[in-house]
């Protein structure tokens, strides 16, 4: 019993690292898709979301077929719940970077300022980083690497609010207006895929302390 257990969950880590492989790519694509306009790299980026929408769902599925078979306990069922838990954050972060290449297709006609668009890829680049060091985490059980996005992630969300008020600055007619205003919800997607690499982090810091606790105080 044990041994089909054993392989069960570690197919199903398995699979959750694969989500998490092409949400990386689908956050690097989006950034490159941002840096160079190219419209049709955004629909590239958008038809990945239906392979991590299903990856998810193999996920789900897979964890709910270990709780029916196997019954886990102890660090087992930590190890399932965190794997449902981070599936769906590797769902949300696909999710955010359709949205970023819907608004960059929308957006590519109208007047750029380079300078905001500059410190978008900056903030993708980083997201990316973050993912990358969100799925290491959690695969060599390290709390200290988890911990550390916290820091990743007080870099975008400082970005995030630069870009809100590089927009303000820039805004002198409609299409300025119309362009800065879906570049603020791309910095705001951006900003929600560092927190669901937070997320992440938290899930390897409850498999490995089995206490669930948040990396900021939400009151910040």
């Amino acid at each position: 019993m044990r041994i089909e257990l054993q392989a069960e969950l570690d197919a199903l880590e398995a699979g959750f690292q694969e989500a998490g492989e092409v949400v990386l790519r689908a956050v690097r694509g989006v950034n490159d898709a941002l840096r160079t306009q190219d419209v049709e790299l955004c629909d590239e980026v958008i038809a990945f979301d239906d392979e991590i929408d299903e990856r998810y769902v193999a996920i789900e599925r897979g964890v709910e077929l270990v709780l029916a078979r196997q019954t886990p306990v102890a660090s087992d069922l930590r190890l399932v719940l965190a794997l449902l838990h981070g599936g769906l954050h590797l769902e949300r972060m696909g999710d955010q970077c359709v949205t970023i290449a819907k608004l960059t297709k929308l957006s590519a006609h109208l007047g750029a300022q380079r300078g905001i668009l500059e410190s978008l890829v900056d903030m993708g680049e980083r997201c990316a980083e973050m993912v990358k060091l969100a799925l290491t985490a959690f695969a060599e059980r390290d709390v200290e690497k988890a911990r550390e996005l916290h820091q990743l992630d007080e870099l975008v969300d400082r970005a995030n609010r630069q870009v809100f008020q590089d927009v303000l600055e820039h805004v002198h007619d409609a299409q300025a207006l119309e362009w800065g205003m879906r570049q603020v919800t791309v910095a705001r997607c951006f900003e929600r895929i560092g927190d669901n690499a937070v997320d992440i982090g938290e899930q390897t810091a409850f498999l490995v302390t089995g206490e669930l606790t948040e990396f900021t105080d939400a009151s910040r």
